[in-house]
Order: C-alpha cells, then structure tokens, then sequence
C-alpha cells in the first residue's frame, strides 16, 4: 500500500466520480479518497505526502525526523524585524573609547609637581616666539663617578635645543641647522666662539630647562645664548654664549652672510644683551713645548663626525678632557 502512495504521488490518477460522499482514510501519513459505491470504475488519488520508512542499510531507523517537522520560524511582528542593535551599539562603544584615550593623551597632566612640563621632550616656542625651551631628563649613562652630568652631556643639550630651534621655527632643510639659502649656497654653521659658566652641574634624574634665542653678532656672524636650569626650583645651573659663523662645506673656508640668508634669520634676533660677558682675552696658541699635557696619535673616528662630515665641536671637548 506503501509503495502504491508513492508511486501515485508521481502518476495521479484521474477520477471520473464525483467528490461527494467521499470517505478519507490516512496511509503512510497522508489522506486516501476512494471512490463512491455507485462509480462502475474505482480509482486511487493520494493528496498527501506518502514516504516509505527510512532505513539505513536496510535496516530499519526509528526517531528520524522529517525536514517538513521542523519548527517552523516565529511569525513576523515588528519587533523581530528590527536590526540587531547590539552590534551597533559595540561599534558606537568602541568608537567612544578611541576617542576617550586619544583626548587623555592630549589633555595629558602630570601627576606630581616634579614631573616633566614637556613629557615627550619635543619642546615650545616660548616669549613671542623668539625664546626656543625644552626639558631634559640627565639618564644614567650621561653622568660620571660623581654621579652629575658631564660638561660633555651639557654641551649636547645645547647643541639639541639650537637645532631643534631652528626645525621649530621651519629653517631647518639639511645639515645641522643650515637654512633654505644656505642650503643652496652650500653653506653650513660653525662655531667660532664659546663660553660656558656652570655654576652647578645636575644630578642623575634630575630634569634640567634649556631656553636659547639668536641675535646678530657684528657683519657676518650670528650669536646663540643658552639658560640653563633646575625644572623644579628654578635655579639657574648653566650659561652659555657662542658665536658663529657660515662656512662653504664644499671649499672648506670660510663665507660671507649673503643677504638672502640674513633676511630668513633676522626675524628671529632678539635684540638681548649676551648672557656672559665677553671675553676678550685670546688663547694662546700651544705647542708640543707649551703645553702641559700633549697626547699624540688621535684621530678621528666615524663616530666623531656629524651630518656636515667634520668633527662635531662637542667632541673636541671630549678629547680635551681624556688628555
């Protein structure tokens, strides 16, 4: 009877007797008509979905489901068809909380009075823009067996904040601290002249306040003054005053301030009296029959050279030192 469902559900059976007084009867799942008494010709149609039993290698399986059992899905309503908002709502959070960490790192305060004014060291332009200041922590490897900072590591602290003024202030192309002009006149700064008063020498972990600012010096030169100073008191630790000139990289000598050049600095000059008084007096010239200590030998490393391929000046503080 089984297998005549299934074979009815593919090749229906027309019926030429009416559907009235029809009795139903349910075979393999599905609903069986059969024709009236008074039809001379009896007929089978199937309305159902008739299957035989599953079986799995011919045997026989029980508890196997039907796909058309399955639960169908809930109805419709407007509130199922709503998009899922927790998804939006993770995004919007995580949004938020970018932003948040963001805006703390720039609003970013010190939490003691000791701690630094410029954390990151990049440092300001401070006075009307004509004073460059900038904080430095003296780290372990800059001090000596005493335990302060070296004339070596001050000198570098200089030299740092006069090229970081001139980046600051957009002059900075090539070379330590060469101008636009200057660039295309091949032409570079050079110290001619140098006085450092230290007063005291800063103490590991100590964060020292460096402030420089330029003003003219005579025709052809230009003159740089540094202030030095304990970030926590206020107590002025270092002073110091140079004099530079412009020098031809190319040809080695030394150069005329061309005009171009001096109308891209004079903007800067701030027109301030030296923070060390001249020195007047000139230094004599040694010899190997002059001078009281003479090392013999020294020459100079790659270490020892900087971006315009000469012996930076703060390295020639360093040999004086080991003779």
């Amino acid at each position: 009877m089984v297998a005549t469902a299934a074979a009815s559900a593919f090749f229906p059976v027309t019926s030429s007797s009416s559907d009235a007084g029809v009795k139903n009867k349910k075979v393999g799942g599905g609903s069986v008509s059969l024709g009236g008494g008074k039809s001379k010709s009896r007929s089978l149609q199937v309305k159902a979905n008739a299957q035989a039993p599953p079986r799995i290698n011919g045997t026989h399986v029980e508890g196997l489901k039907n796909e058309d059992d399955a639960p169908s899905p809930p109805p419709r309503t407007f509130i199922n068809q709503l998009p899922d908002w927790s998804m939006l709502l993770a995004a919007i959070t995580t949004i938020f909380l970018a932003a948040e960490k963001q805006w703390m790192m720039l609003d970013w305060k010190p939490r003691r009075s000791d701690m630094l004014i410029d954390p990151f060291g990049i440092g300001r332009i401070v006075q009307d823009g004509l004073v460059f200041r900038q904080n430095f922590s003296i780290r372990s490897y800059e001090i000596g067996a005493d335990r302060t900072a070296s004339i070596e590591t001050l000198m570098n602290h200089l030299q740092e904040t006069a090229l970081n003024h001139v980046k600051t202030a957009g002059l900075l192309v090539d070379g330590f601290g060469s101008t636009p002009e200057m660039c295309k006149k091949n032409l570079i700064w050079v110290v001619t002249r140098m006085q450092v008063v230290v007063d005291r020498y800063p103490t590991w972990g100590d964060v020292v306040q460096v402030d420089t600012w330029v003003d003219a010096s005579g025709k052809n030169g230009m003159r740089r003054d540094w202030l030095l100073r304990d970030c926590n008191t206020g107590e002025v630790l270092t002073r110091a005053s140079s004099v530079w000139v412009m020098m031809n990289k190319l040809t080695r000598r030394l150069s005329k301030m061309p005009e171009e050049v001096r109308r891209e600095i004079e903007p800067y000059f701030m027109n301030s009296d030296p923070v060390v008084d001249e020195d007047s007096r000139k230094l004599v010239k040694l010899n190997d029959n002059t001078a009281d200590f003479v090392h013999k030998g020294l020459t100079p490393r790659w270490s020892d050279l900087d971006v315009n391929q000469h012996v930076n000046n703060v390295k020639y503080i360093g040999w004086i030192l080991e003779v």
